[in-house]
């Protein structure tokens, strides 16, 4: 025993034997037997202790003994010795130190004090104590211990009666309590449950032998209250005749909330709660049932109305039932839980409604009860669906408080507060009216004008119910205002959680045993969130209670909650409100319940948009009535009517007192719709706001279940934002837009600020789209599109659109690049179609969206790599190069401006992304602006600058056709230039990089698309030759373009490319370049500059700029192409002869070529015509002996590590394995083919024919410039070192045509002063001239040293001869009309070369309106050197016998006649002096050898040509001009008498060997020059110039020389003299005659000069001739001569009248000469006789 039990006893027995003294004491007087029985115990006491150690047992062993004395003192009834005797037992009772025994004494004992009403108190406290203390007490004795307390319950003394009722509910308890210690006491053991229900039926007084005792006790306490519940007799507390019901069901309710696992455990009890308690609680509430509130009576029958006590009552014991016995009262809930449900219908009254209520509240928080509802009854087909209609019947009482507001307050005066349970209504309202600034008002639900506080009931899962805690009251409490509605508003948000906490609690534990079984996690979002995986593995059954659980409470929930929502003024209500909204739209969308979450949506949408808004906008007629309705549940009529009354409600809650969320707090715009857009502003109330918030956490939360409900959301979202204000900025997120933009806004400053937690709860909203799976992201991306489509049809309507679904497509893009596979094609599809719009902003934000996509992803860490991963980077660069198609300027500035950025960030790591990048940098068109070309080229240049190097190597072909395509564009022309030098810079980096280049190209070759130029017939060409032609080919297109300045520079370019690197280029690769790149190139500009038009319209490309007049017109711009074309593929044929020599085809290119210079030659422009032939003078340097110079160049410009590639370097080998330089023979043989001249020289031929041809008409247009024909001349010399060895007659006969036609061709009055001397003093060879006289010279050359040409010499000799007809006859050019130049003076050429390049156009339109003048060359200086080469040819050639044969003498003599005859008048006077002169060196070659008897045959015709020529120059018919001077006179005489010097020694000395009339010719032509009289007749001329005094005496010296005088014999010829001299007598003396009748008739007048100097030089021959006279032979001298001497001297005399010094003076000389006839001679004495 332990030591604290001792002490214990020990006190105990101290303690009794002190009440046993005490008892003996105060008995000792009255009450004897009471004092020896004290004694006697007392002793007894002291043995029991002294006998026994172990005090307690012995205690109770004579427990009996001990309790006399107690006993015997409370029959007494003496009030002290009660209360000692009730001590000393409690004592006992406390130690449990009676026995069974001694216990039912004890109840019989407190029982008599009972009846007797003494210490009623003491009596209650000593049963309490003996009950709960031990078990001593059972059966019967238990009953009577619980009787006594019920009874005493019953006292009028309310002390009493309430303790009594305290300790009854006690000892009740304690008999439970009982039975679960027995039970505890005997888990081990089994248990007899075998019992019929039959006799337990009978209010039988024997338990169920199968119970235990306590249990019996238990078992038989519980059947007799129900039996005094329902006002039947006990049949065990025997001795109870009464007990009223409110207690009786406190009792019940007692045990059954404390004991449940004894009725759950014993079958029994279970019978008994089925059988009594539930038809008892059933009968109960029959009154209740019946009433109705308007048949409300004011008897005090407890029938006629539901009594609140009692109701309250039993609504405990079921909240009870239902709360802890449902299990096995399934049937029996039902009925209640549908009596709850009838209870709070309108017509109950108000205080019953509530104590449902709050029963109901006490379920909704039990999860296992509202699961077990639905699992029991509304899965079951037949069954009443008790969970919906708890729900709807919530519903149904929140809308009937705002329909009939009046119920709520029938038992309550308005205004009244009450002031207990803390019901009081808001101290800022009174009677529905704000009490002012300063106060905040009440929480509460305003709507259709029935104002509703909101009260704090209870926490949220917890049910703190008031009605159902009001044991004390009598009568129905008045029910404070809003109190049904706050309880019923709480029960709804517990149903909401208790649903939710279900479903997601029991999801977790899947979703936990489907991770532990193995299955593969889900990627991203939580449990309510990602529920697909999941739910494809839970049992059916499982998954179907969760889907009953919300569509039995959907409809309801939605429908009160949509209600309140919005009637509610408060924002922790709203919020509630709203936060439950969400959790069941996740349910639903959890469960796949679509209609149901999308009526959640709707309604979260709905709240956040003003009323009729809403309406427009998500396009609803009343929420939810169409999609409510759902397996078979209907809503209440009173329910429905609301919704359509609450549809058709505008501002509703607008001006309800108290309602601070209902303010107004923001003003904006309506976002235009397809339906159409409100008129006016727009409002948005606090309420909206918060609604704003709500519906962003539910996107942001639970994406992953919204679904189809997306589009919703986001048109909700999208319509807040614009009223707000929000715009997109960069990245897609919104910004509050600037005051300009929302001039029609109005923002309180609350929400200003709030604008940027909005805006990022927006943003973070669509960040969160990362954690969405696959499903999901697409769904919110179809939203975004189909809402992106929609703004796209209202800007088609012109209507400003919102930019809120693109902008958040471009952000929920960015944050999910993580998994760009999934989203980018729908996006970028989508964002395309937007950058096709009309609207200039829609397609701005469209293209932002896809280029900012682009830029993110490129930047993206993938893994792999991105440039690792082709299929991706190319997906990835796709909507960028798509963007190309569309034709908006703007979409393209920003897909430009895009790649920009890409190149400069990402530049490095597109490897496969380069062929994407060029397409788009290369969509060149020309319909886009410049500005988008300049950007382009931009992008382009970065490319061709930095990234060369790092571009796959097939890269480069597309790199070159950009750069083409730049070059082709017509909006810049500086681009299109600046693209031609980029080429030039490509085909350097190739060059530079050739060789690994070359490697990577045959690396990549299955990437290639090689551009194969040759034909199916040539070999195929390799990857870097492609390129290379790739080059040459983009470069030829180039140079076909329509802008002049870009053809000029491209065609430089390529023909400079082709120079400098065509080494790289293999031999057969050669052909191909030449027939698929420089001849169709050739055949484009011959066919293009063909169709230019001559006229000069926009010939400067549109630009204000001025064009030279070369270049005026689109036919002068084509032809410098054309010049530039050809001149540069004979270029090319010059340069890479010797590659070009040994193609095969070689001749038939060589042809080719030979025929567009002959076309080009024969065209109309001079400036391509000259040019032309200055490309056949190129090409005709051919040389075989040496590499072509530029090659040679090349090589020696190059470093070392620049050297020119070899062969094995580059790994070329030709078909044939031929090394790059061919043998030298082999190119010698190519080039020594005659094909190639004879072709050549037949070109030639044909140019020359066909451009000299003359026009057929008197006047021409144009003719063959002279640069042209002087070139085609030119020409000659080169080509005929080629042709000389089988140059015959009939080509010299060719050559011969074309010098004539070439130089016979006139120029145009306009270039005459540029081309024609300013005088004949200045005359010089022309270009043209000089190289018709070169030809010649190089055949005559060529005749000279081979003797099979040497019959060509006369040829030579007609030829110039022909020329020097040109001299004093201008050859005509066909029927052309052409005039002399006019001599002018150099100022004046000067002058009007000014004056003509600064008027050319007005001397074009007057060429237009005029014929064309032209003006016939100086060909003096032509004709001479002509001439001269002649003279120095026949010096050479004088004894060939083919001149001799063909009389070339003959005709130069012929030739000469006319500018020896013509003298004077001959257009220049050094052709007459030349003529002499070279007459006189030919006739000294020609003479002897015409003299010379073996050739004279051949010189027979020839002397009369001779004389004639001879007489022509002597004797001109033109006389000296008037203006010579007398050195040019005497310099001309000297010219004459060196003729007839010539004829002194040259002719008549050997006039025997002439022919005599020649002689008689020569001799007449003495006779006339010996004496030259003046021509005028009129004796006032004052010209003496006219005589030729000296060559009149050379004549007559001559004549005398020849004649009789020097002969000793008087031969025929001197007849002839002799008759001659008598003819020059009888001249003289008629010239002196005539002198002397002028002298006289002229007075003192002197006689002109001419006639002077002609008197003088008749004196002097007359002197001469007497001198002569007497020295010849006497025989030879006629006396007739000598009588016509004397006959002179009279006259003679008659001249000494003269003044003149010079006339005295020959006078003089002759009158001397007659001295000697004054004295005869002796031999004249003789002939005298």
């Amino acid at each position: 025993m332990a030591t604290a039990d001792v002490v214990s006893a020990k006190k105990l027995v101290e303690n009794l034997q002190t009440d046993l003294r005490a008892l003996s004491n105060e008995a000792k007087k009255k009450y004897p037997p009471v004092k020896e029985a004290a004694e006697a115990g007392i002793l007894r006491i002291r043995t029991v202790v002294a006998k026994n150690k172990d005090i307690i047992p012995a205690l109770i062993a004579c427990s009996g003994e001990i309790m006399q004395p107690f006993l015997l003192g409370c029959d007494t009834k003496n009030l002290r010795i009660v209360q000692i005797c009730l001590a000393s037992i409690q004592r006992l009772i406390a130690k449990q130190a009676l026995s069974q025994e001694a216990g039912s004494n004890v109840v019989n004992m407190l029982w008599n004090l009972m009846d007797c009403g003494i210490e009623d108190l003491k009596v209650l406290q000593t049963t309490l104590v003996l009950v709960t203390t031990s078990t001593v007490v059972r059966g019967n004795a238990l009953a009577r211990a619980i009787v006594i307390c019920f009874r005493l319950h019953f006292s009028k003394d309310n002390t009493v009666s309430n303790t009594a009722s305290a300790i009854v509910q006690q000892v009740v308890c304690t008999v439970f309590e009982r039975v679960l210690a027995e039970d505890a006491a005997n888990a081990a053991g089994a248990e007899d449950h075998s019992f019929h229900q039959n006799s337990l039926k009978t209010n039988s007084r024997l338990p169920p032998k199968s119970l235990r005792p306590c249990a019996t006790d238990a078992y038989l306490l519980f059947q007799d209250l129900c039996q005094l519940v329902n006002a039947e007799h006990p049949t065990w507390l025997l001795g109870l005749t009464e007990m009223s019901r409110t207690f009786g069901l406190e009792l019940l309710e007692s045990i059954l909330n404390s004991f449940p696992q004894v009725f759950l455990r014993h079958k029994e009890f279970s019978f008994l709660l089925k059988e009594r308690v539930c038809p008892l609680v059933i009968k109960l509430f029959s009154p209740s049932l019946k009433h109705k509130q308007n048949l409300m009576s004011t008897g005090p029958l407890v029938g006629d109305k539901p009594y609140f006590p009692l109701n309250m009552r039993l609504l405990r014991v079921v909240s009870v039932l239902i709360n802890k016995y449902y299990s096995i009262l399934v049937t029996e809930s039902e009925i209640f839980l549908s009596l709850l449900v009838k209870f709070l219908e309108g017509d109950k009254p108000m205080w019953q409604r509530i104590l449902a209520l709050e029963v109901l509240h006490k379920l909704c928080v039990q999860l296992k009860l509202l699961r077990c509802f639905c699992l029991s009854y509304d899965m079951k087909t037949h069954s009443t669906k008790i969970f919906a209609n708890i729900v709807n019947a919530l519903g149904s009482f929140i809308q009937s408080l705002f329909v009939h507001p009046v119920v709520e307050r029938q038992s309550a005066l308005p205004g009244v507060n009450s002031g207990k349970d803390g019901l009081n209504s808001s101290p800022g309202v009174v009677g529905g009216m704000s009490l002012g600034g300063g106060v905040t008002p009440q929480p509460a639900f305003a709507y259709k004008g029935v104002w509703i506080p909101l009260i704090n009931v209870a926490a949220t899962g917890s049910a703190r119910p008031v009605f159902l805690e009001m044991l004390d009251k009598l009568e129905a409490p008045t029910v404070p205002d809003g109190y049904g509605l706050s309880i019923a508003f709480t029960c709804l948000l517990d149903v909401v959680r208790s649903v939710s906490t279900i479903v997601t609690s029991e999801l977790e534990v899947e979703q936990r045993r489907k991770d532990q079984s193995g299955s593969k996690k889900m990627n991203g979002g939580t449990v309510l969130d990602r529920n697909d995986a999941v739910l494809e593995d839970v049992d059916p059954s499982l998954k179907s209670l969760w889907e009953e659980l919300v569509n039995a409470s959907w409809c309801g929930v939605l429908a009160a909650l949509s209600l309140l929502l919005e009637a509610c003024t408060d924002e922790t209500g709203t919020e509630s409100i709203l936060k439950s909204l969400e959790v069941y739209a996740s349910l639903c969308g959890k469960l796949g319940m679509t209609v149901a979450r999308d009526a959640f949506i709707t309604c979260l949408c709905k709240a956040s948009l003003p009323p009729h808004y809403a309406l427009t906008v998500l396009n609803i007629a009343t929420p939810q009535n169409a999609n409510i309705l759902h397996k078979g549940h209907k809503r209440s009529i009173s329910r429905d009517g609301l919704s359509n009354q609450q549809g058709q409600g505008s501002d509703g809650n607008a001006n309800e007192p108290g309602d601070g969320r209902n303010q107004v707090v923001a003003v904006g715009t309506a976002l235009p719709t397809v339906q159409g857009t409100q008129q006016g502003p727009v409002m948005l109330t606090a309420k909206n706001i918060q609604c704003m918030r709500a519906i962003l956490s539910v996107a942001h939360c639970h994406g992953g279940i919204l679904g189809t409900a997306w589009h919703m959301v986001l048109t909700t979202l999208q319509h807040l934002a614009w009223i707000l204000g929000l715009k997109p900025s960069a990245g897609g997120s919104l910004k509050v837009s600037g005051a300009a933009e929302t001039a029609n806004s109005v923002i309180t400053t609350a929400v200003m600020g709030e604008l940027p937690i909005l805006s990022a709860m927006l943003s973070r909203l669509f960040e969160s789209s990362q954690y969405l799976d696959e499903v999901a992201l697409h769904h919110l991306i179809d939203a975004l599109c189909k809402l992106s489509t929609e703004s796209m049809e209202i800007a088609y309507a012109n209507k400003e659109p919102s930019l809120f679904a693109v902008a958040k497509l471009l952000e929920t893009g960015l944050v999910n690049l993580s998994r760009v596979e999934v989203l980018w094609r729908p996006v970028t599809a989508h964002l395309l179609e937007v950058c096709q719009h009309n609207h200039g902003r829609t397609r701005d934000w469209g293209a932002e969206a896809i280029t900012s996509l682009v830029k993110a992803s490129l930047a993206y860490k993938f893994e792999p790599p991105l440039h690792e991963n082709l299929k991706l980077q190319t997906m990835l660069l796709s909507p960028l190069q798509e963007l190309s198609a569309i034709q908006h300027p703007d979409i393209r500035q920003r897909q430009l401006e895009c790649v920009l950025q890409v190149l400069h960030n990402n530049g490095e790591t597109l490897a496969h992304g380069w062929p994407l990048v060029l397409g788009v940098i290369g969509a060149v068109s020309d319909d886009q602006g410049d500005s988008l070309i300049r950007t382009a080229f931009k992008c382009f240049q970065l490319v061709t600058t930095d990234f060369l190097p790092i571009m796959p190597r097939y890269g480069l072909q597309i790199c070159i056709s950009v750069a083409a395509k730049f070059g082709l564009q017509k909006e810049e022309l500086n681009i299109s230039l600046t693209s031609v030098g980029l080429l030039w810079n490509i085909s350097d980096y190739l060059y530079q990089n050739r060789v690994s280049i070359s490697e990577g190209l045959v690396k990549e070759a299955n990437l290639v698309e090689g551009t194969n130029d040759s034909s199916p017939n040539e070999a195929p060409v390799p990857p870097f030759d492609a390129l290379w032609l790739t080059l040459y080919s983009k470069q030829a297109d180039l140079c076909v373009d329509s802008r002049p300045a870009v053809r000029k520079s491209a065609g430089q370019t390529l023909f400079s490319t082709i120079s400098a690197h065509g080494s790289l280029l293999q031999q057969t690769t050669w052909s191909t370049v030449l027939w698929h790149v420089l001849f169709p190139l050739l055949d484009k500009v011959k066919k293009l500059s063909g169709a230019a038009k001559q006229d000069k319209s926009d010939v400067s490309g549109g630009a204000n700029i001025l064009i030279h007049h070369s270049r005026d017109t689109a036919e002068k711009q084509w032809a410098e192409t054309k010049v530039l074309t050809l001149a540069g593929v004979a270029r090319v044929f010059n340069t890479w002869r010797q590659q070009l020599i040994l193609l095969g085809d070689f001749p038939r290119a060589w042809a080719l070529l030979l025929e567009h210079i002959e076309s080009s030659a024969l065209s109309t422009s001079n400036e391509v015509s000259l040019n032309a032939l200055k490309s056949f003078q190129e090409i005709l340097q051919l040389q075989a002996s040496s590499p072509s110079p530029k090659v040679l160049e090349k090589a020696a410009s190059l470093d070392t590590s620049m050297s020119a590639p070899k062969a094995e370097q580059i790994k070329r080998t030709t078909s044939g394995d031929n090394p790059k330089i061919m043998p030298q023979k082999q190119i010698e043989s190519v080039m020594d083919d005659f094909t190639l001249w004879s072709t050549a020289w037949r070109v030639w031929h044909s140019i020359g024919i066909n451009g000299t041809k003359p026009p057929t008409s008197k006047t021409a247009k144009t003719l063959p410039s002279q640069p042209f024909l002087t070139t085609l001349l030119q020409i000659f010399p080169t080509l005929f070192q080629h042709i000389k060895s089988k140059f015959v007659a009939s080509d010299f006969q060719k050559l011969s045509r074309v010098l004539q036609c070439a130089v016979s061709v006139p120029i145009h009055a306009d270039a005459s002063p540029f081309l024609l001397p300013s005088s004949m003093q200045e005359a010089e060879l022309t270009g043209l001239q000089e190289a018709a006289l070169n030809a010649i010279t190089c055949v005559s050359k060529a005749i000279g040293t081979s003797e099979t040409m040497q019959s060509m010499h006369p040829a030579v000799f007609d030829q110039l001869l022909t020329f020097v007809t040109y001299a004093c006859q201008a050859p005509s050019f066909g029927q052309i009309e052409t005039r002399v130049m006019s001599k002018t003076a150099s100022k004046q050429s000067a002058e009007y070369l000014h004056s003509w390049i600064q008027c050319k156009e007005k001397w074009e339109s007057f060429r237009g309106s005029q014929q064309a003048e032209w003006v016939s060359m100086n060909y003096v200086p032509f004709a001479e050197k002509s001439l001269s080469m002649t003279t120095a040819l026949y010096k050479k050639t004088a004894t060939r016998q083919a001149v001799m044969e063909q009389q070339v003498l003959q005709n130069i003599l012929r030739v000469l006649q006319m500018p020896l005859g013509l003298k004077y008048a001959c257009p220049s006077a050094t052709t007459w002096k030349l003529a002499v002169t070279s007459l006189l060196e030919i006739l000294h070659i020609g003479l002897p050898v015409a003299r010379n008897p073996t050739y004279n045959k051949h010189f027979k015709s020839m002397w009369l040509d001779l004389a004639a020529a001879l007489e022509c120059f002597l004797f001109s018919e033109h006389p000296a001009p008037l203006t010579l001077s007398v050195e040019e006179q005497q310099q001309d005489e000297a010219m004459d008498v060196k003729v007839v010097l010539l004829i002194q020694n040259e002719i008549l000395p050997y006039s025997t060997a002439l022919p005599p009339q020649f002689t008689a010719k020569i001799m007449g032509l003495l006779n006339r020059g010996s004496i030259h009289s003046a021509n005028s007749s009129s004796f006032l001329d004052t010209n003496n110039s006219q005589l030729r005094e000296e060559f009149a005496k050379t004549c007559f010296e001559t004549l005398l020389r020849f004649s009789f005088i020097t002969q000793s014999l008087v031969s025929e010829e001197g007849a002839i003299t002799k008759m001659a001299m008598s003819a020059l007598l009888q001249r003289c003396r008629e010239v002196l005659s005539k002198y002397v009748e002028d002298e006289r008739l002229s007075g003192k007048c002197p006689l002109p000069r001419s006639r002077m100097a002609e008197i003088s030089f008749v004196l002097k021959a007359l002197t001469t001739l007497m001198e002569s006279l007497k020295k010849a032979h006497s025989g030879n001298v006629d006396v007739n001569t000598w009588e016509q001497v004397i006959d002179l001297y009279p006259t003679l005399v008659d001249c000494t009248t003269c003044t003149s010094t010079t006339v005295c003076s020959a006078l003089r000389d002759v009158l001397s000469q007659y001295h000697d006839l004054l004295l005869p001679p002796s031999g004249a004495m003789q002939n005298g006789r």
